[in-house]
């Protein structure tokens, strides 16, 4: 499952900066962020700020200075205000060329505060404290080289500081909480992915489950069918007794396939509708599994010392049956007439072992399609349980399966 970005709603009211980083919005010319409505907002707002204390520096300036040099005033101030334009691309560069021109432009103060704005809000504190710092000692030098006679020099020294301070400071501010709503947003995608993920995950355990539970279900149930509608095929001279009782043992094999395909399906049922109520195996049902496959005449002998099966937990006895029935299933296809033996060992507190022997098959054996998966399903599921399985050849030629499980005091 891939996540894909969603359009944010109202994204013409985050700065272009946050909607670049969501990702809901194309990229402008030159890779560089599309002003929203609320930049373009901001900006003509800095804007109109900047140009109304030119103005009213620009009429001191044509009070007591002279008309060539409060005309060059007012044209660096226009300039200067119109440059506030290009603070989103280089705000430190333009911090610091506004500053500059402050020096001899009263004009431009209003510009510079702007810009110092844009640095506090785009650029690291280090980059922010020495540019502040600048333009702080430029507005000292102002006072000197641009005095206002009806301002004292005191007074306007520590009114362009504070207000440098507090421009700075602002930009800062809105620079943390954009990090901070940036830190949220990467939180909550991160818990979303892995929500997404736990699904995923569950889901695919959910998969295995029913796929193991099926293969170790069915694949003894089709087993039994295939062996007997062998005989009849290769067998069909066999005396009437052996032909009605191979196709009984067919018709139970498939009911009861049927019946456990039922009770599979139903774990994907609706929550409201009604699942099969059939009854789990157990180790009690052991037994009735191996009449089950001397019935469809297999040898097997059922050695075990577990004189009460429901003691045994249900979950540890259906892990030993389900391990009973493929061993048997496997010793069928792969062994054919061959006699398997079935030890079971255990008590409170010690575990549970379980053994499946069989000796080396007496004749050719046709190649079944599939084989190991059985096993690899064994392993997982004696795993999961808290036990393991092993198995391999055995020193006779044959086939030995062994298994463990925990069973509490």
């Amino acid at each position: 499952m891939t996540r894909t970005a969603r359009p944010e709603r109202h994204t013409w009211l985050l700065p272009s900066h946050l909607v670049e980083a969501a990702g809901t919005e194309p990229p402008g010319p030159h890779g560089r962020p599309r002003r929203t409505v609320r930049d373009w907002i901001v900006d003509t707002t800095l804007f109109l700020l900047a140009a109304f204390v030119g103005l009213l520096a620009a009429e001191t300036s044509v009070k007591y200075s002279s008309e060539p040099v409060a005309l060059t005033d007012q044209i660096l101030g226009g300039l200067a205000c119109c440059a506030l334009w290009l603070r989103r691309r280089w705000p430190a560069g333009l911090a610091v060329t506004l500053s500059a021109v402050s020096v001899v432009a009263p004009t431009a103060s209003g510009a510079v505060l702007a810009s110092l704005f844009s640095v506090g809000v785009r650029r690291p504190f280090r980059e922010v404290a020495w540019i502040g710092a600048l333009a702080a000692g430029a507005s000292v030098v102002q006072v000197f080289v641009r005095p206002d006679p009806t301002v004292n020099v005191v007074v306007a020294i520590g009114l362009g500081i504070v207000l440098i301070l507090l421009v700075t400071a602002w930009g800062m501010l809105v620079r943390s909480r954009r990090q901070l709503v940036e830190a949220l947003r990467d939180r909550a995608l991160r818990a979303e992915a892995e929500a997404e993920l736990r699904f995923e995950q569950a889901q695919r355990l959910a998969r295995e489950a029913i796929a193991r539970e099926m293969h170790d279900v069915l694949a003894h149930r089709l087993t039994l069918l295939s062996v007997h509608a062998g005989a009849l095929e290769f067998r069909p001279d066999a005396p009437p007794e052996q032909v009605a009782r191979a196709a009984g043992v067919i018709r139970d094999s498939a009911h009861e396939a049927l019946q456990d395909l039922r009770e599979i399906i139903g774990v994907l049922r609706a929550p409201g509708e009604e699942a099969a109520d059939r009854p789990q195996p157990t180790l009690a049902t052991l037994d009735a599994l191996v009449e089950e496959v001397r019935e469809a005449g297999m040898r097997v002998v059922l050695d075990t010392t577990v004189t009460d099966p429901g003691s045994v937990p249900a979950s540890t006895g259906r892990t030993v049956y389900r391990i009973a029935q493929e061993a048997l299933t496997n010793a069928r296809k792969h062994a054919p007439g061959a006699e398997v033996t079935v030890t079971l060992r255990g008590r409170p507190g010690e575990g549970l072992t379980v053994e499946v022997r069989n000796p080396a098959p007496t004749g050719p054996v046709p190649e079944v399609p599939g084989s190991g998966q059985g096993l690899i399903g064994l392993t997982e599921r004696a795993t999961l349980a808290g036990g393991r399985l092993d198995h391999g050849p055995a020193p006779d030629g044959g086939f030995a399966l062994r298994a463990w499980l925990p069973w509490p005091a």
